[in-house]
């Protein structure tokens, strides 16, 4: 049996999906990343390992392919590929008639058109604000002192969204506590959030054009009221994976060292 790995070392998490021969899916998981993206990615990859049947280790990998942020640190990987090409290939993998891709990842966000082979076309991204990315949902949730999940939950509770019209993050979370303080309703405000970043999304994937399937890949997806915003925004229903979104990029890191 031969086994192919996939590490994806982002910003805010560490991922690793390990894949037999055939391409199926024998292990996975995901950790906080550290300062050193080698040692995160390496103890990605060994929890991912301890899943697969065996007495096995990194050492019994066919092949290893890093990606994310910290993928040139990578030593033990024989490829490092880009984390665009990844999340396309790994959303792709798991449902062929997706065509464009929105990952929304720690630090920045990235719009995808895939060709029928899950290979880009084009992408555009947005890395020179924090505005829309995990950070600045970290800091929304600061602002409301609630994790994602439950400032997710609290948006989707809005009748009359308030618009949120900075579009600097660190003006948008002072924006907001401001809201905050004058008594306006908090579901509210999170969907004013919700629909502000969304807005930032379209603008993106109107770049690289809409075609259907699409999907949302990286932490964000997570965020069912970000998600519902970008439905309505781009009047288009987003296709959800039978995998965790965070673990889409690893997946087609693993995809890709599978095909060598």
């Amino acid at each position: 049996m031969k086994y192919f790995a996939g590490c994806d070392v982002g910003s805010t998490t560490g991922k690793a999906v390990v894949l037999d021969e055939g391409g199926k899916i024998l292990g996975h998981s995901m950790l906080p990343s550290t300062v050193d993206p080698e040692n995160t990615a390496t103890e990605a990859l060994n929890r991912a390992i301890a899943q697969v049947n065996g007495n096995i280790g990194i050492s019994d990998m066919e092949r290893i392919i890093g990606t994310g942020y910290g993928r040139i640190e990578l030593q033990f990987a024989h490829d490092n590929i880009s984390e665009i090409t990844c999340h396309a290939i790994g959303a792709h993998y798991l449902d062929p008639e997706i065509r464009t891709v929105i990952d929304i990842g720690g630090q920045d966000c990235k719009a995808m058109g895939l060709r029928d082979d899950g290979h880009v076309l084009d992408f555009v991204m947005n890395d020179k604000c924090a505005a829309g990315t995990g950070r600045f949902f970290e800091g929304m949730g600061r602002a409301f002192s609630l994790d994602l999940e439950e400032f997710s939950r609290l948006s989707l509770e809005s009748k009359n969204p308030i618009p949120i019209s900075s579009q600097c993050s660190v003006f948008a979370e002072s924006e907001v506590i401001s809201l905050i303080s004058q008594r306006k309703s908090p579901a509210d405000i999170a969907a004013g959030v919700q629909k502000a970043v969304a807005k930032r999304l379209q603008g993106l994937v109107r770049r690289v054009g809409i075609v259907e399937k699409l999907t949302v890949t990286g932490g964000c997806a997570k965020n069912a009221g970000l998600v519902k915003a970008v439905e309505e925004g781009l009047k288009v229903k987003v296709a959800r994976l039978n995998l965790d979104a965070q673990l889409v990029g690893a997946l087609g890191a693993a995809v890709l060292a599978m095909r060598g």
